[in-house]
């Protein structure tokens, strides 16, 4: 199935150089999707779509399929998708139960430096090992973790799920935070797998009463290099996030961000290098506490990020439900922004069921400064009524029980 979207789309395109300005209207050039390729994932068996540069929007009942458009876009990102999906549950089933097949996803973007082509699919050889991993291709060519999607294209969202931000555990909040430092220093998604890894490794030896003391001490030394480094880059996001998302855009409430972690403290008083031998030390005294515990008592996997509403100082787990949706959305824009400042570039943007969830003072404000960004969103909803104030703009697919089409509601 193709649909082709690229005709109903306005004429305009962004064609400004990389600024500095990372406010509404700023000029900086965004990355946006020309086609959309998918192949056996989820309810698609084949789907490609094609569309402008502008705003692309979605509708059709619940479980037709919107979210899983937009899924897709995300896992052209690191990590698990906006679903949080290990990689064997993407996989469309066939109709008589037979085993997953591979499951692929394509992109043709729109860059400031040019055309390029991104892709991921399902390591069908290691599954058939027993192990699942991603492959990724960037122009053609296998590119080596999935890091080197960060370099080429930036991905932010917001779902419904995430409304639980602030009242979940920590761990989910640490996720959002390094999705948005993803965007602005692809690396930080290698330091966070390393770090994770050697993490990993040494709960296993511990579990084991390993008496490898060197390989110990270099698993340490691995976690102590890339958990200071993994807590500096999310230090500067949070700085970064806060000189934005500090000033007020009615009607959004300000918000600042900070972290709350024994590393972050250390970072507060002594340089990286001073944390890391710190980071280290600890880690190696408390060997035998942590083989009872079977984890790693400090680093940064221990960190909680804090939002807090700016005019009433009040943590965001303790606001109104109202406010915390407002609040979560202020901090994903400021990120958007961030991104734009630090690599020149607007990231793409999946709004799923948001409009749905605002009221219309909101959901009005919401399409203004995403209008004036100047950025890709992908946006689903039941209702197409709802985006009517972007009628003439955006451009609208009907997605009906794993199909799509173009909607008359563009007309």
């Amino acid at each position: 199935m193709t649909i082709d979207c690229t005709d109903l789309a306005a004429s305009a395109t962004c064609e400004a150089s990389p600024g500095t300005d990372a406010g509404p209207g700023c000029g900086v050039p965004a990355v946006s999707v020309s086609r959309l390729t998918l192949t056996e994932f989820r309810c698609f068996a084949q789907l490609r779509v094609i569309v402008g540069p502008e705003a692309v929007v979605l509708t059709g009942p619940n479980g037709a399929g919107k979210t899983t458009v937009v899924e897709a876009l995300s896992f052209l990102a690191p990590g698990r998708g906006l679903r949080r999906a290990r990689i064997d549950e993407v996989t469309r089933w066939s109709a008589d139960g037979a085993l997953p097949v591979a499951w692929g996803v394509a992109a043709h973007l729109r860059t400031p430096a040019g055309p390029a082509e991104i892709g991921t699919a399902r390591d069908v050889a290691a599954h058939a090992n027993g192990r699942e991993r991603r492959l990724i291709r960037i122009d053609g060519q296998p590119a080596r973790g999935q890091g080197a999607l960060a370099d080429v294209l930036g991905v932010a969202w917001l779902t419904p799920e995430m409304d639980r931000l602030f009242t979940e555990g920590a761990s989910v909040r640490r996720r959002f935070l390094d999705r948005l430092a993803y965007g602005m220093e692809p690396a930080h998604a290698e330091r966070v797998s390393a770090y994770e890894r050697a993490m990993r490794e040494r709960g296993r030896l511990l579990r084991q009463r390993s008496r490898d003391q060197a390989w110990l001490a270099a698993l340490e030394d691995t976690m102590a290099r890339h958990g200071v480094a993994v807590a500096a880059a999310r230090r500067e996001t949070t700085d970064r996030l806060t000189m934005i998302a500090g000033s007020a855009q009615e009607p959004f409430p300000a918000a600042t961000i900070g972290l709350d972690g024994g590393v972050d403290d250390w970072l507060d008083r002594h340089p990286a290098l001073v944390c890391e031998d710190l980071l280290r030390d600890t880690l190696a005294k408390a060997r035998s506490a942590d083989a009872e515990s079977g984890g790693a008592s400090v680093g940064p996997h221990r960190t909680d990020v804090i939002v807090r509403h700016a005019a009433t100082g009040r943590a965001a787990g303790l606001c109104s439900t109202g406010e915390q949706k407002v609040l979560l959305l202020a901090v994903v824009l400021a990120g958007v922004r961030a991104q734009a400042a630090t690599r020149g570039t607007l990231p793409l943007l999946l709004l799923d069921e948001v409009a749905a969830h605002l009221d219309a003072r909101h959901r009005g404000a919401l399409f203004e400064l995403v209008g004036a960004l100047g950025v890709q969103a992908w946006y689903t909803g039941t209702d197409p009524a709802l985006f009517r104030p972007v009628r003439g703009t955006a451009q609208f697919l009907s997605v009906d029980a794993g199909h799509v089409h173009l909607s008359r509601t563009a007309t």
